[in-house]
């Protein structure tokens, strides 16, 4: 199996339904003004011309839990990262709705933001109900590989923490059993409703809802870097 790390090749579709004339404002208006930079090295001073505490969402959806951190830290720098054009301009609303100056996006793929920040940078990574890639010919292109996560344990601080919700069960099952075979995050559960309950700082995402109202369970785990 290649190495996801070196898979630089975006699944899926780009973008939904047409954008509407608000909507295709904010990505010609807003979205340069907070956009991660196309090339160069990446750290808290060049996006937000300060040495803040950094945390990066993987694959944010339409911004939601983005937001709600973001909204919470004010004086923490968040890095968004999102394929898919009608959930950036999800998070484009709430960057605008919230005044939230502490956001930069990236339309694309998220490692290649990952890979230019400097090493044990990180605060907290997020990775929110990634696409779970259920037939076994796809497993290679799951975000939870050693591949991907190697990069991301080298840009977390020792002590910084790795957060990653799923509902799916294959996807349950195969993270735990990555994660079980790492020497550098130690998993927080103590008990099973400690990945069965959402934490109290873990804003709900409108996926989540769709989820539970379909009748699936939904998982939560944290770990730390060692």
């Amino acid at each position: 199996m290649n190495d996801p790390a070196t898979i630089r090749r975006l699944y899926g579709r780009a973008q939904g339904h047409k954008l509407r004339k608000g909507q295709a404002a904010l990505v010609e208006d807003l979205l340069p003004k907070v956009a991660v930079p196309e090339e160069g090295p990446v750290d808290a001073a060049r996006l937000f011309g300060d040495d803040r505490p950094l945390r990066l969402e993987i694959g944010f959806g339409a911004g939601e839990h983005l937001a709600g951190q973001a909204s919470a830290r004010p004086d923490t720098g968040f890095i968004g990262c999102e394929p898919f054009l009608n959930g950036v301009v999800g998070a484009l609303g709430h960057i605008r709705d919230g005044s939230l100056g502490n956001v930069r996006l990236y339309m694309g793929d998220a490692l290649a933001v990952v890979e230019r920040l400097p090493n044990a940078s990180l605060d907290a990574v997020y990775l929110l109900h990634p696409d779970p890639w259920r037939k076994a010919r796809h497993a290679k292109r799951r975000m939870m590989n050693h591949g991907p996560l190697d990069l991301i344990a080298s840009k977390l601080k020792p002590g910084a923490e790795f957060r990653l919700g799923t509902d799916d069960p294959t996807y349950c099952r195969w993270s735990m059993m990555v994660m079980a075979q790492r020497q550098d995050f130690t998993w927080l559960a103590e008990r099973p409703t400690d990945f069965l309950e959402r934490p109290e700082d873990w804003p709900e995402t409108r996926y989540e809802r769709k989820a539970r109202r379909q009748g699936h369970e939904v998982w939560y785990f944290r770990y730390i870097r060692r």
